[in-house]
């Protein structure tokens, strides 16, 4: 059973800096492809950030271009996202997802806060 477990989020002031873990397990981590999503307030989900299994190519959503850096450790099982210059606008709930291929990310995490003050 694919398990995703996040941590790391909290309260932090505008320009501020938040690292995101996600410890994974139940299934071949370095066989899926991984990412970050995120929901805000009153809206809906959006793709943050992803690790594409077919080519191990890097993506990001534009707002947080610069800003924010995924990595993933698979001796660790873990899936990372680095969040620096955070602004208020970057307030959600952000989820781990994964799966077999590039774009169902199917299975998610619990998601953690991250609420940012100006």
């Amino acid at each position: 059973e694919v398990q995703l477990v996040e941590s790391g989020g909290g309260l932090v002031q505008a320009g501020g800096s938040l690292r995101l873990t996600c410890a994974a397990s139940g299934f071949a981590f370095d066989d899926y492809a991984v990412g970050w999503f995120r929901q805000a307030p009153g809206k809906e989900r959006e793709g943050v950030s992803c690790i594409r299994i077919s080519t191990g190519s890097i993506t990001y959503e534009d707002s947080v271009k610069g800003r924010f850096t995924i990595s993933r450790d698979n001796a660790k099982n873990t899936l990372y996202l680095e969040m620096s210059r955070l602004k208020p606008e970057d307030t959600a709930v952000y989820y781990c997802v994964t799966d077999s291929d590039d774009y169902s990310f199917g299975s998610w995490g619990q998601g953690t806060q991250v609420t940012v003050s100006s």
